[in-house]
């Protein structure tokens, strides 16, 4: 019954986390990005479906939840670290520079090939941009002020 209550307690911290998101999310000002989407519509759907889960996980525990080894939790600190670095970086830097770094870096986690995440990295970068920019119309820079020419 214990491997029980580390997923409801999980499921717990899910939900509360969701909830601080939607609440964060009604302080966007109306006119803050100029996306067909709006400013407010995705991160309310993000926080939505983080709620949904964090319930499910609460009211459908798994019976024998199995934890990764520390080798394993060691790689998902370090791209939760990387992907804090992209929010730093990216407006400095601009997009295609910033998700260089963090896909290459995580790619490397994943499969530690130095050549395989260098065109990884390149290929996400340049790919999102695209589709982010002229896809969905999202207001974002390719590079940022610092690698203005």
């Amino acid at each position: 019954m214990l491997s029980n209550k580390s997923d409801r307690i999980f499921g717990l911290g899910v939900v509360a986390v969701a909830l601080a998101y939607l609440v964060s999310a009604t302080q966007i000002p109306a006119g803050f990005l100029s996306d067909p989407v709006g400013s407010r519509t995705f991160p309310y759907i993000i926080g939505s479906i983080a709620l949904l889960c964090g319930i499910l996980i609460i009211l459908r525990p798994d019976e024998d939840p199995s934890w990764p080894a520390w080798p394993t939790v060691a790689r998902i600190g370090s791209a939760l670290a990387v992907m804090y670095v992209f929010a730093v970086i990216l407006r400095p830097l601009g997009f295609i520079p910033s998700a260089f770094v963090a896909s290459t870096v995580i790619s490397y986690l994943i499969v530690p090939r130095l050549l395989q995440a260098l065109l990884t990295g390149a290929g996400l970068a340049v790919g999102l941009f695209f589709i982010l920019k002229y896809g969905l119309g999202l207001g974002i820079f390719a590079f940022g002020k610092m690698l203005a020419f």
